[in-house]
């Protein structure tokens, strides 16, 4: 169990902060597709993958103490705000688990939109399928999101990126 709470702690050490719950589930979901070992189940969502697992362990190591959730009010919804703390530091020098470096993949889709992320995991979610197939899967599930061929060829390039920064 532990080592599973490990792991995401790594990531967080990693990452500095995220900011916001769809990205933080697209960038686990993304890192996960690209053979970094998170164990969390997804399942297809409103906003793409999804993993109730996921957001069940972050409540926990946040009521650990080990990871710190900051709830900002925007103008009509709220955001949130996650980063390892001290406590959880301490815990990460004390259990030791094998874990990639995912520093650089990490910062690379911090940088990206929850959107553009969104579009990335729903590709990913539907790899399995010839690459026509998964781009009209997208525009099927993905309507409302409007996604240019432009956004789509870009996607296809950061899959590799990412695929070739994790390994």
């Amino acid at each position: 169990m532990l080592e599973n709470h490990a792991k995401l702690m790594h990531f967080f050490a990693s990452s500095d902060e995220i900011i916001g719950r769809k990205k933080l589930q697209k960038i686990i979901y993304i890192l996960k597709k690209c053979n970094v070992p998170f164990e969390e189940r997804y399942q297809f969502h409103f906003y793409g993958p999804y993993s109730e697992e996921l957001t069940l362990r972050i409540e926990e190591l946040c009521n650990l103490g080990f990871i710190n959730e900051t709830r900002e009010e925007k103008k009509n919804y709220y955001q949130y705000r996650y980063r390892l703390t001290d406590a959880g530091v301490d815990f990460l020098n004390h259990y030791q688990v094998e874990f990639p470096d995912i520093g650089e993949p990490v910062a690379k889709m911090k940088e990206r939109s929850s959107r553009f992320l969104e579009l990335v995991s729903t590709m990913l979610y539907f790899e399995h399928l010839p690459r026509e197939e998964v781009e009209e899967k997208v525009l099927t599930v993905k309507s409302k999101q409007n996604y240019s061929e432009e956004e789509m060829e870009e996607a296809w390039d950061f899959i590799e990126e990412m695929r070739h920064t994790t390994h």
